[in-house]
């Protein structure tokens, strides 16, 4: 099946218990036994949830894995995965991931003798001269957040595999509907469900996407032990928004791309970050393995922090606010926002300026977007 049909047909659908078209809600516990040690496949919904074993196995069926994984939140799902490292482990993750991701692991996980090396991904060299006898593990975004920049995944993937270490891929930004970073060779995928496989701001939720038994394996046994799961309505409003997911990400892509090329126009912005420009450093990288570009635009503005302020103050369809992926669109400011816990010096090594702005671009008449871009840019 192509895609689009995958994502409406994977799994028990029609429900065999009932003949139910939309996936039942399975708001339950506990489950009767048929007998003594006999069940009838389900015994506690921490360990699994028909409702979310039909999610499960459609986010792995779209990324093209073996098995999926359906977590509580973005976090707990990159939470459980750190779960497989123990301690004294090395970890060579994207300096320009996600707030929070770097928050776990610096704040967090280092407590628990896990070494974390952040440096950008784009760098075959780079990466290799961090790795280390004790490295185990590459963790990368792409495109990344908030600075889209686009990684070569055959280029690490070729270097994982010479120096044995696991690859895990958030793919949040691209979906698989645009990235299927498996394909590649990549061991490991993670989503913050919460964005756009929802895609209408209304759950959080997270996945991980296996491609080895030995891996699916464990990550059953810690889903389970650390009781990191989704629950059942959570997992039902995932599955929902997953059905319009192909529809969404191309009128997604069309407005974000139509959203840049004004922006790049505007004598008040510095620079545009979005792959989907052919002035973007990664342009070449993503065309040629991704099928489209996202719909997630970053740019800076040209001047200080008081016309940034005064912009986000001004806009009227686009909504101050966390998160991305939503039919809505949101414009939020990293710095005070999504990364507000990455240490000042980190933020501007990295390229996180008080100057960057981060649209994630919604659904709505791309007129308006740009209209509403425009008064708040030029308003006196």
């Amino acid at each position: 099946m192509r895609f689009e049909t995958m994502a409406i047909h994977t799994g028990d659908r029609p429900d065999a218990a009932t003949g139910a078209v939309s996936v039942p809600i399975y708001q339950t516990s506990t489950f009767v036994f048929e007998d003594v040690d006999k069940t009838r496949g389900w015994d506690y919904s921490r360990s699994a949830n028909p409702t979310r074993k039909v999610l499960e196995d459609t986010i792995a069926r779209l990324e093209g894995g073996k098995a999926g994984f359906a977590f509580a939140t973005g976090m707990a799902a990159e939470t459980t995965v750190m779960h497989l490292l123990k301690r004294g482990d090395h970890v060579i993750s994207g300096d320009d991931v996600y707030g929070g991701t770097y928050r776990l692991f610096q704040d967090v996980m280092t407590a628990f003798g896990l070494e974390f090396t952040f440096l950008r991904m784009n760098d075959g060299k780079r990466i290799e001269e961090a790795i280390r006898p004790n490295t185990r593990m590459l963790w990368l975004e792409t495109p990344s957040n908030p600075l889209l920049n686009i990684i070569d995944l055959e280029m690490v993937v070729d270097i994982a595999r010479r120096h044995k270490l696991l690859t895990v891929v958030d793919n949040t930004f691209a979906t698989p509907y645009f990235l299927r970073p498996i394909e590649y060779g990549i061991d490991l995928v993670v989503h913050s469900t919460t964005k756009y496989l929802n895609g209408h701001c209304d759950v959080v939720g997270g996945a991980v996407v296996t491609t080895t038994d030995e891996l699916t394996q464990r990550l059953q046994f810690l889903l389970n032990a650390m009781g990191t799961c989704a629950s059942p309505f959570d997992c039902w409003l995932v599955l929902r928004g997953i059905e319009t997911l192909p529809v969404r990400m191309r009128q997604h892509q069309e407005n974000a791309l139509a959203v840049a090329e004004y922006l790049d126009r505007h004598p008040a912005v510095k620079k545009v970050l979005y792959p989907g420009l052919e002035s973007h450093p990664g342009h070449a990288i993503a065309k040629k393995q991704m099928k489209g570009f996202g719909g997630v635009v970053s740019f800076e503005l040209t001047g200080g922090i008081r016309g940034v302020n005064t912009f986000l103050r001004r806009l009227r369809v686009f909504s101050l606010a966390e998160s991305l992926g939503g039919i809505t669109s949101l414009v939020e400011h990293p710095a005070t926002m999504s990364h507000a816990s990455m240490p000042q010096d980190c933020r501007e090594s990295t390229g996180i300026t008080s100057q960057l702005i981060r649209l994630s671009v919604g659904l709505e008449n791309v007129d308006d977007l740009t209209d509403d871009l425009e008064q708040a840019l030029n308003r006196p």
